[in-house]
This record gives structure tokens, sequence and C-alpha cells, in this order.
């Protein structure tokens, strides 16, 4: 019983040492457990930590790298819109060097923000000041003056008729062939357009003050005008221009009647030919000179029937062409033609262009009375100045003068002289077959001009040489002879 009871203690002490064998494992199994969780943990940890302080570093790189590239751009479009304004000042200054006022054209430049440090603008200031540098005085004496009518766009229309109206059409107008012409070949011998108040202007107690046109040496300047741009009825149908019309654009155009009736808008007379050429040359053009137009007003001006007898509607004052237009055109709105007429002269006095009075009513001053040159001075000045605006200048119709060539005075001219200058006049222009003819007095200018027409290029193209090869020039759909004058 003894034994039995030793070994049973036995056995029971080895079932505890074995339970608590199993526990220590157990909890050793435990803590490597915890453990490892403890090191994944402990790991992982340090892995987000770096992953996030890697994401973070690319993302301020990006983040650096956008805003650098923003920054370029906006520097970049900065820079476009600062070389747009300066590209654009130097074409401006580059544009009124080419039309010979260089002090303008270097005050652009250098007045502009950037100067000091564009190489590029000081450089072409320094290109305008030599070549100023090189231009003379040209002799005010010798500047020579031409004159045109309406131009013909339709030969067979002008001449084709063979009637009255197209002799004198052929002997005292010029076709557009003709005109574009002779223009090209004035340009190529270095003419330049330059104003009568190029040549002279007057003080306030009507004093004539010279001016001084300053060209390049192989330059010339020239004087040119048309006379009677009112686009009369008679020449209807004659395959000329209507109107001048101011198009979408602010530029003076024509208004043109085709053979079938429709009307075109374009380049149909001398004015939007001239302002054309000069886009494309313009060192034809003196500072932004172009041309006087010699203007009545019996008709109208530019094709708009202006004069006040197209608003009274005078039985008695009307003639016959004007009762027929007027029965034409029963809609006719006076005070709408004025206001457009208005606009076109205000277009071209914006683009240098100049008027002048060629008298109301296409008068002979050098043949009529004081009395009547007085009258029809004064309907100008009623109907027509309002439109064109003041002008200083008288070219006379017909060619005509109002005193010998000596000079005016009070006794030779009748008191003519003494008149127009009471009201404003002070430059005068007759007709002279001369290269040149100008003539200053101590309250005056005058000049002759000369007519590039159909009757001179016929009769007398050695007259014309030194502008332009008549027998080239001259339009073989013209019949021939050119009626005698």
């Amino acid at each position: 019983m003894e034994t039995n009871g030793k070994d049973n203690r036995a056995e029971a002490r080895k079932a505890k040492r074995k339970k608590q064998v199993l526990m220590g494992k157990i909890i050793i199994a435990v803590l490597v457990l915890v453990i490892a969780a403890l090191c994944f943990f402990l790991i992982k940890g340090v892995l987000d930590k770096k992953n996030n302080t890697n994401g973070t570093s690319s993302s301020g790189n990006k983040q650096t790298e956008s805003q650098s590239g923003a920054s370029e751009k906006q520097e970049s479009e900065t820079q476009k819109v600062t070389e747009a304004p300066q590209e654009d000042l130097v074409a401006k200054a580059d544009r009124l060097a080419a039309m010979y006022d260089y002090d303008a054209a270097i005050e652009l430049l250098k007045s502009s923000a950037g100067y000091a440090n564009d190489t590029a603008m000081q450089s072409k200031v320094s290109g305008y000041e030599a070549t100023k540098a090189t231009c003379v005085e040209y002799p005010l004496e010798e500047v020579t003056h031409v004159f045109y009518h309406s131009l013909v766009k339709d030969t067979k229309r002008a001449f084709g008729p063979g009637d009255h109206t197209s002799g004198g059409i052929n002997q005292v107008m010029t076709t557009i062939e003709e005109f574009n012409k002779i223009t090209q070949s004035m340009y190529e011998k270095g003419y330049v357009m330059v104003k009568l108040s190029d040549m002279a202007t007057f003080d306030e107690n009507g004093n004539l003050v010279k001016g001084k046109i300053m060209l390049p040496p192989d330059k010339k300047p020239f004087v040119l005008s048309q006379d009677d741009v009112s686009y009369y009825h008679y020449q209807e149908g004659y395959g000329m221009a209507d109107k001048l019309v101011v198009d979408e654009n602010g530029e003076v155009k024509t208004s043109y009647t085709e053979d079938d009736g429709s009307v075109t808008i374009g380049n149909d007379d001398m004015v939007p030919l001239i302002d054309e050429f000069v886009k494309e040359h313009p060192d034809f053009s003196y500072r932004g000179a172009k041309g006087t137009l010699a203007m009545t007003g019996y008709n109208g001006v530019f094709g708009y029937r202006t004069d006040i007898v197209y608003k009274t509607r005078d039985p008695e004052s009307l003639d016959t062409d004007q009762k027929v237009w007027l029965d034409k055109h029963p809609d006719f709105n006076y005070d709408q033609d004025v206001a457009d007429a208005t606009k076109v002269a205000d277009a071209m006095k914006a683009n240098g262009w100049t008027f002048a009075s060629h008298t109301w009513g296409h008068q002979p001053v050098g043949t009529i009375s004081l009395d009547k040159l007085k009258v029809d001075t004064q309907k100008w000045l009623d109907t027509v100045e309002p439109i064109l605006g003041p002008t200083n200048i008288i070219i006379f119709a017909f060619g005509q003068d109002i005193g010998p060539v000596e000079g005016y005075t009070a006794e030779n001219t009748d008191g003519k002289f003494e008149y127009l200058k009471s009201v404003g006049f002070d430059i005068y222009c007759n007709v002279d077959s001369s290269q040149y003819w100008v003539q200053f007095g101590d309250n005056f200018m005058r000049q002759g001009r000369r007519n590039l027409d159909g009757y001179r290029m016929y009769y007398n193209p050695e007259l014309v040489s030194d502008l332009f090869d008549a027998n080239s020039v001259f339009d073989k759909s013209r019949p021939t002879p050119v009626p005698q004058m």
C-alpha cells in the first residue's frame, strides 16, 4: 500500500512538471508573437514614415517644377507682350522715318519706357540720325505741281459715244491705267508728295513764312492736286466713279456703277489709288502728305448733292440736270447727303488730304467782275466750307489767274486779290506748262500746275518727260487725234 502511494505521488509530480513546461512554452510562444508583432509594427512605421517623406519630397519637387514652369510661361508671355508693343513702336518709327519725319521717329523711340536698355531701338535711332544728316534743303522755287481731273475706269463708256462729252473727257481726263503708270514712274524717279503748306505758311498778320523741305539728295518734292471731285451730273454713264464713300474700315473708296447697273466699292479714282500706293510706298509721301482736292459746289461735293438748291428745289434756280436728278431720286435726303459728305471730308483730312476752293460755280476768275467773284465766293463759303472745313488755298478754274506774272497788286487784280485775301485765301494756283513756276510775295504764294491728261500727252509729250514717258503711258484705247482745245 505504501509503494502504491509513492507511485501515485511521483505520477502527480510528473504531471505537474509537464503542465509547467507546457505553460512555459505557451508563455514563450505568446512572447515571441508579441515581440514579432511589435517588430512588425515598428518596421511598418519606419517604412511608412520613409515613404511619406519621399512622397512629400516628390510632391514638393513636382510643385516646384510646376511653379517653375508657370513662372517661365508667365515670363515668356510677358516677354511676348513686351515685345509686341516694342515691335509695333519700331514699325511706327520706321514708317515715320520712311516718310522723312526723322525727328518724330527718334522722339517716338527715345520716349518709350524701355529705350535705355533696348539696343535694337538705340540702333534704329542711330540709323535715323545718320539718314537725317544726309538730307538737303530742296529749292522751293523748283517744286513742280501736277494735277488731274476725275479718272476714267471704263474707256468704252467714256470715249465710245463720240459726242461732245466724250471729246472733253479725251482732252482733260486721264484713265486709271495711265494714272497708275504715271504714279509708278514718278515714284521710281524719286518724286515725293508734299503739301502746299510745306512750302509756305502765314503768320497772324497774313505775312508769308517760307517753309523748308528736307529730303535725301536723290528725292524731289512735288505737289499733287485734282480738280472737280464733285462727280457732276454730266459724268453719269461715262465710265467714272459716282461718289466717294467711307467704308467699314474708315477708308475713303469710290462707289462705281457698272455697265450692268450693279454698284461696286473700290479704288476707281485718285484718292483711294494714292492711299493704297502710299500704304505700299510710304516714301512717296513727305511726312504723311497726300494731294489737294479743288472743289466747286454747284453740284455738291464728292458726288453728294449738298448745294442748297437741292434742298429748296426752287424751280427758277435748278438747272435741267438737277431737275432730272431730283425726279429720279424722290427719296433724296439733303441733310443725310451733307452728313455723308462731311464724313468723307473728315476721313480724308485725317489721312493727309487737303482741300481748296475751285470757286463755287467753276468761274473764270480772270474775266468775271469783282462783284460776281464776291457772290460766287460767298456761296462757296456758305455751302462748301462747312463740309470741307476752312482752307487758305484757291485753285483757279480753267487755269486762269487774277493778275499778271509780276505779282499781285491792288491795281493789276482789280481788287480781286485784296478781296480773296480778306476772306482767307493765301495760296493761289493757276495752270502753267513749265516744269515748275513758284512765286513768293510778301503775303501770298502762287504756283503753276501741269495738267497730266490726254491733251498734254498727245500734243506735248516732251513737256512731261521729266515725269514719265508719254508714249508708253498713253492709253491706246483713246480715240486719236485728241480733240483740239
